[in-house]
């Protein structure tokens, strides 16, 4: 079972930080199509990160009647009605879709600087960041593995504090959270720690406390071996890093549970046993949750003093710019980061 997160009815005090994303990419259309269905979906105020001129002729290009308006976060709850905000980037954006250009990296990367510094500085309730292609990122110099890497260093830089970024997948079916993430397969045994297990384990229980109200959350953690290792006869990694770390979680009074076998562990009888599965690589996490909520799971990033949330899905290149894409796993987001800071509604740096 899925940690449930109580909606709230009481509208935000501050509006939400959406980052524009690869500007070649989908991350502007969805953005569009979301404040278009914004009375229908019920979606709390927001404003993006952009050039405002880009987002005017991206609305245009997609035959899409958007008015939109300059704005600062603290106007940005009285437009949201009537406008899409949106808070202005210094440098123009000259991306055409589907094709990246010299201003997509500047403009993404300044985009979720600004976001980051609007939470902090208490200027906006979360953040939520649409898709950047990773590998526009690195031609530009960007030397993080990815979004969630350079949340963590912003965080570092503006709070003074260290952060272990934790990164959970979560749909109204199933959560599950990747203990080593983008990383060859070939390197998941030797990065693979008991400590690497006990900080994600402990992250993960004190989030759920903390953002998702969950009073004892229940982890269920999966082997990394067929079968969890048969005993040590499919592999010694079970028995030697993955048990030894579950116990001590269980010693520190975390409702913990493991090594369960992955195949066994995603079907609905077994996922009405935990609140999230803690998994040892990243697609042994996210083949269940995509084939199970492709379009509705919402990527989540834990340990930061701040909710971040994002669509669990590229930057479809592809399809950026034609009206065809689908705005509902980054809706998915923009409502579960509006009901995580209602039930947090104060970023606490202190006690993140």
């Amino acid at each position: 079972m899925t940690p449930p997160v109580a909606s709230s009815s009481r509208p935000l005090a501050l509006p939400l930080a959406l980052t524009l994303g690869e500007p070649a990419g989908i991350g502007p259309d969805i953005t569009l199509m979301a404040w278009q269905r914004r009375a229908e979906l019920g979606l709390s105020a927001f404003y993006v990160i952009a050039d405002p001129q880009f987002m005017t002729r991206r609305a245009k290009a997609l035959g899409l009647d958007i008015p939109i308006t300059l704005s600062e976060p603290k106007s940005a709850g009285a437009a949201f009605a009537r406008a899409l905000p949106v808070v202005a980037l210094n440098s123009a954006v000259t991306a055409q879709p589907g094709k990246p250009d010299a201003s997509s990296a500047p403009a993404a990367i300044a985009s979720i600087d600004r976001a980051v510094a609007d939470v902090i500085a208490g200027q906006a309730a979360a953040v939520v960041t649409n898709p950047v292609a990773k590998k526009v990122l690195y031609q530009s110099g960007f030397t993080e593995p990815g979004h969630t890497e350079y949340l963590a260093k912003l965080s570092q830089a503006a709070t003074g504090a260290a952060v272990h970024p934790v990164m959970m997948l979560w749909s109204e079916e199933l959560a599950v959270v990747p203990v080593t993430i983008h990383i060859p397969l070939s390197e998941v045994p030797a990065r693979l720690t008991p400590d690497l297990i006990v900080e994600t384990g402990r992250i993960v229980a004190h989030d759920l406390k903390r953002r998702f109200g969950i009073a004892r959350p229940r982890l269920a953690v999966a082997g990394l071996n067929p079968h969890a290792g048969e005993d040590g006869a499919l592999g010694k990694e079970d028995g030697a890093i993955v048990a030894p770390a579950i116990a001590r979680l269980a010693a520190e009074g975390i409702h913990v549970r493991g090594p369960v076998p992955a195949d066994t562990l995603f079907n609905p009888a077994a996922r009405a046993t935990y609140d999230v599965a803690l998994c040892m690589y990243h697609d042994q996490a996210l083949i269940p949750i995509k084939t199970l909520a492709f379009d509705r799971a919402v990527n989540v990033t834990l340990g930061l003093p701040f909710i971040r949330t994002s669509p669990d899905h590229g930057t479809a290149f592809d399809i950026a710019g034609s009206g065809k894409a689908d705005p509902s796993s980054l809706v998915a987001a923009i409502k579960l980061a509006a009901r995580l800071a209602a039930k947090t509604p104060a970023l606490m740096l202190a006690n993140a």
